[in-house]
């Protein structure tokens, strides 16, 4: 480590709990909870570093916007995406600590948030408020900051499109990163789309005495028959005509980074406690570049304590469907209709809840090999793998295909940070590195 990483590394350390405030909010756009109280506390604390323009928008409905603009040493732009929201706390119980309040214990931090997004938010702030106090930004740096990423990011695209201008820059580092099971640093040029949908079935008017079973048909089998109906349980493929239509095939380059990847059937299915096998014969391809279909969750009938016996007239699903970066989650409503009309099931409706495409950065771009060549550097004892695009969701496209800019992820998480679950958490020595990093990115590209 360099004598300017040991410098910064020790005021990360001295100086991160100046900002841990932002962790104590309940910020949870599900529920419309401290959306408020923490866009306000973002547009003071980006004042308070130095700003010289800091924006609350509205113009586009949803929850705000927070947009910070830095005037930095060089001519080059960084623009980062983070989003303010969190995931809910329950259930509450699971937690060894209070899921709001920043505990340390055995060298990581615990708290909602702790990794997605706020821990990621939190050590950037870190990092400007060291560049005010020693010289300066080496770039010009520009902050988006969302308050509905956990809901879908619907309101995304509009304040792209809205604010391009402002939003002009040379590249995108995104939320955050983590490292993989084998402890490299994963670098994610992108995501996957997504698309989310309600499939609904009613058999009769009113609930039917069980004993009708025997002519009657119930909700839950019809819908059950139908959602059967849409994937083969020998090769996971989705049986929906039309549905890899729009997937473009990875390029050689972009096969052979995929090859690289770190992949340990054993341990993956150890660390999420699987008790069947893979579906996957080619899983790391079929992450990066082929849909899924999934039931999210089986609503119908009588589900409290005790028995009620009635044949239920209705039932509902509700499916994802994770996309390849080139496909269209609009199309996918459609499609399933369709096919389900085909199977036999034109009475199940189907519903369009919410989507977003994908995106993925070109792996030739200059800001990539960058990138990666820093990382290489910092990461010397497990090094670092190029993923084509995160396997999850989130609105990358907004910032890629429209700025068209590269879009990366590096970060402070890791596989063990339960992400979502109860008793999320980073580990310190993770945040002091993925700083040192990410100072020696804006450095070499200055």
């Amino acid at each position: 480590m360099t004598e300017e990483a040991n410098a910064l590394k020790k005021y990360a350390d001295e100086h991160w709990q100046d900002f841990s405030d932002l962790w104590r909010f309940k910020t949870i756009a599900a529920q419309h909870l401290g959306i408020k109280e923490t866009s306000d506390w973002l547009l003071q604390t980006f004042k308070q570093l130095g700003a010289k323009k800091v924006e609350l928008w509205t113009d586009q409905g949803g929850n705000p916007v927070v947009f910070a603009e830095f005037t930095g040493n060089s001519d080059q732009t960084v623009l980062f995406y983070n989003h303010y929201d969190t995931q809910p706390a329950d259930p509450v119980d699971q937690w060894d600590s209070d899921p709001f309040e920043p505990t340390v214990r055995d060298g990581k931090i615990f708290v909602r948030g702790a990794e997605d997004d706020k821990g990621e938010l939190l050590f950037r702030l870190v990092l400007l408020k060291y560049y005010q106090e020693h010289g300066g930004l080496p770039v010009n740096a520009k902050f988006y900051v969302e308050g509905e990423e956990e809901i879908g990011s619907s309101h995304v695209v509009k304040y792209t499109q809205a604010h391009r201008d402002q939003l002009a820059a040379d590249a995108v580092i995104w939320e955050g990163g983590a490292k993989n099971a084998a402890g490299q640093l994963s670098i994610t040029g992108g995501l996957r789309g997504i698309a989310c949908l309600k499939l609904s079935v009613a058999t009769a008017n009113a609930d039917l005495h069980s004993s009708l079973a025997s002519y009657a048909e119930s909700a839950p089998w019809r819908l059950v028959k139908a959602l059967n109906s849409l994937r083969s349980d020998s090769n996971n493929h989705i049986r929906v005509e039309g549905i890899y239509d729009d997937v473009t095939p990875l390029t050689d380059e972009e096969q052979k980074l995929v090859a690289k990847l770190s992949f340990d059937p054993q341990l993956i299915s150890k660390n999420a406690g699987l008790t069947r096998p893979l579906l996957s014969q080619q899983p790391l391809v079929d992450l990066a570049n082929e849909p899924t279909i999934n039931i999210e969750g089986i609503t119908a009938g009588y589900q409290e304590e005790g028995v009620k016996t009635v044949t239920p007239r209705y039932a509902s699903a509700k499916l994802d469907f994770r996309l390849a970066p080139s496909q269209d989650p609009t199309r996918v409503r459609g499609l399933v209709q369709k096919q389900l009309a085909a199977n036999g099931f034109p009475d199940i409706k189907v519903e369009y809840l919410v989507g977003q495409p994908g995106f993925r950065s070109d792996v030739n771009h200059p800001f990539v090999k960058l990138v990666c060549d820093t990382a290489q550097e910092v990461y010397v004892k497990d090094g670092y793998e190029y993923v084509l695009n995160s396997y999850g969701a989130g609105p990358a496209y907004a910032f890629g295909r429209l700025l068209k800019l590269p879009v990366l992820s590096i970060g402070l998480g890791y596989a063990g940070a339960h992400v979502h679950g109860a008793n999320e958490n980073i580990r310190l020595a993770d945040a002091y590195q993925a700083l040192e990093h990410l100072d020696l990115v804006l450095h070499r590209f200055a």
